[in-house]
């Protein structure tokens, strides 16, 4: 957006594009203004823009608009309060004399978007929380052919093929807010749509995501919705094979029972030192281990590809192979560099954050990194190519 385009939102004090702020003293209104610009109830089909450093007046609040500040509100995007992620640049930029924080929020393409299990829209010039009928507006918005495919609608599946019990035990709580919940009157379709599980469309067919998380069967329409572990006695593939086992189910059942599976493989030694101390030293971090492959569930190719995410243990290495090359603004140069991340399925990523496979995004090869280095491990390997990624973790000396 220029100068002049900026500068005319700033002066209007009737616009439900812009919102003001004179600091970041109160993030979680940031947030919520993020919120409600992501889903363009009034369908402008442009950004809406908060400008940081500026009185509701329009007058310059004279703050300093350091890395830091600037850091911080694109923290915001990746931070999983806000589901799905936003689309939003942040930038310094002195208009009218005022050096400024400018944030532009792009309408979302898969409203509605929650922070915090809740629903924020403009109304006129101030934000509120949706009601029913807003949602259902906010859901209609939604077309198939401008979605990712994780959005897609599945025409061969129906609603008889999601598990609405788990829908109702284990997810809707984690994703609505609990006083939201208190006055919820909508039906369990209503619901699913609401989350994306459901198409918006008149027949109501279950999306992609929706068979990955709550799918009776999801492999019966995403082929390749499983994990395959292989245990090999040695390291080569052609070595006996010592464990072979095939993970089929919903995402979150899929992720704990290879959690176990793994857990199971980890060989712990125990040096006693002394009579008061004992150093227990596994050969691979569990935690890092976790976080690789939920990046490869969360990252793979399941629109193209019916090969499942591969875990293969030798007795020397680990390796994990994600039939899912770099996306985005990702490439085989700037893969796993911080800061440098995008979503193939990032209506998957909000479910899995929303399970608690995922704390933050973005950060999921650092932190394997991490652990894998203060567990005395090698830094893992990866093998970048267009159609899939593997990655090698060395076993610790």
């Amino acid at each position: 957006m220029n100068d002049e385009e900026l500068e005319a939102l700033l002066l209007n004090p009737e616009s439900d594009r812009v919102e003001r702020k004179e600091s970041v003293s109160d993030p979680s209104r940031i947030r919520q203004a993020i919120c409600a610009f992501a889903n363009d109830l009034p369908n402008h089909n442009e950004p809406g823009v908060l400008f940081v450093g500026v009185h509701n007046d329009g007058t310059c609040a004279d703050l300093p608009v350091t890395e830091e500040l600037l850091l911080s509100l694109s923290g915001m995007r990746d931070d999983g309060n806000i589901l799905p992620l936003p689309s939003m640049v942040v930038q310094r930029r002195t208009i009218l004399g005022c050096e400024l924080a400018v944030v532009e929020v792009s309408p979302s393409d898969a409203p509605p978007v929650r922070y915090n299990g809740r629903v924020w829209i403009r109304v006129g010039p101030r934000r509120a929380t949706a009601t029913l009928e807003e949602e259902r507006r906010l859901s209609e918005k939604r077309r198939s052919r401008d979605l990712t495919f994780d959005l897609h609608p599945v025409q061969a599946a129906s609603l008889a093929d999601l598990d609405q019990n788990l829908f109702i035990r284990e997810y809707v709580t984690s994703a609505v807010s609990p006083d939201v919940l208190d006055q919820n009157q909508r039906t369990i379709e209503q619901q699913l749509v609401s989350m994306r599980f459901l198409s918006a469309d008149h027949d109501a067919k279950p999306t992609v995501v929706g068979l990955l998380v709550l799918g009776k069967a999801p492999t019966d329409f995403v082929p390749g919705a499983y994990l395959q572990f292989l245990r090999v006695d040695g390291t080569e593939l052609t070595d006996p094979i010592m464990d072979r086992k095939e993970i089929h189910g919903p995402v979150a059942q899929v992720l704990s029972r290879l959690d176990e599976v793994l857990a199971a493989n980890i060989h712990t030694a125990t040096d006693v030192r002394s009579a008061m101390k004992e150093i227990s030293s596994p050969d691979y971090p569990l935690d890092a281990l976790q976080q690789l492959v939920r990046n490869a569930v969360m990252h793979r190719d399941y629109q193209t590809s019916n090969a499942p995410v591969r875990i293969t243990w030798f007795r020397d290495r680990i390796e994990i192979q994600n039939p899912g090359g770099p996306y985005g603004q990702v490439t085989r140069e700037n893969f796993g560099q911080p800061g440098i991340t995008d979503y193939r399925n990032p209506h998957l990523a909000e479910a899995l954050k929303i399970l608690g496979f995922v704390q933050r995004f973005g950060v999921g090869i650092q932190l394997a990194r991490k652990a894998l280095q203060e567990n005395g491990n090698a830094a893992p390997d990866f093998n970048v190519q267009a159609n899939h990624v593997l990655v090698t973790i060395r076993s610790r000396p």
